[in-house]
């Protein structure tokens, strides 16, 4: 799974456990991305799985290369991007179009996600506002990464789904980007294709949806999209 849903995960797996006997084993990977440690990455050269949590996006392309079983994708929740900081620091202005466009132009390097918001960042935000060539920018593996380099003082800010932002040690929440420029991620699950435990899988991914765990997950910083279906 990537790290997105990690925080609700992280408290609800114990409880889907107890209630149904079944031991679950997590491994992490990035949405998408060109390192080795992305799920697709980790899939094709052989690392087991039966369910993957991650990006709409990167469940498109698993889909696409033949690696889900058909029709077992859910959506989640969805969760928007948010501005990190090092804890203690002055709080800036994020929640205005250019409020956010001079915090970034002013900070020397800003820490992103190689993934699924940090490649829309840098192919349609940046672009957008005008400051693709002006802004210092540094690609993080994994959203943990990027608060780690925040938390150390390596860079100014990093920006990056709020729920990764939320569960950081050493970062504040500075707040959500204006909403004009905001992209809202969806977080999904689905059964691999090489799973030999779909059973178990679909209690898994059918817990995940379920009404009880609503709150979870937005006391992680996400909205819940199936159970309010």
């Amino acid at each position: 799974m990537s790290g997105g849903f990690s925080g609700a995960y992280e408290r609800l797996l114990p409880e889907f456990q107890r209630a149904t006997g079944i031991g679950v084993t997590t491994g992490s990977g990035a949405s998408q991305g060109a390192g080795p440690q992305t799920i697709a990455a980790q899939l094709a050269r052989g690392i087991h799985a039966d369910v993957v949590i991650l990006s709409r996006e990167g469940l498109g392309d698993l889909i696409a290369e033949n690696k889900i079983v058909a029709g077992t994708g859910v959506d989640l929740a969805q969760v928007p991007l948010g501005v990190a900081i090092r804890a203690g620091t002055a709080k800036p202005d994020v929640r205005t179009v250019e409020g956010f466009k001079q915090l970034l132009l002013k900070a020397d390097t800003i820490a992103m996600p190689a993934s699924t918001s940090g490649i829309w960042m840098t192919t349609d935000l940046f672009p957008r506002l005008g400051i693709a060539d002006k802004v210092r920018t540094k690609l993080a593996p994994r959203g943990s990464d990027a608060t780690r380099m925040v938390a150390a003082g390596e860079v100014d800010l990093a920006v990056m789904p709020v729920s990764e932002i939320l569960v950081a040690p050493g970062v504040a929440f500075a707040g959500a980007i204006a909403p004009e420029i905001q992209f809202v991620q969806t977080f999904s699950a689905a059964i691999v294709a090489m799973s030999n435990a779909v059973e178990s899988s679909k209690r898994l991914i059918g817990f995940l949806c379920s009404a009880g765990v609503a709150s979870a997950i937005r006391d992680s910083g996400m909205e819940p999209m199936a159970a309010a279906k």
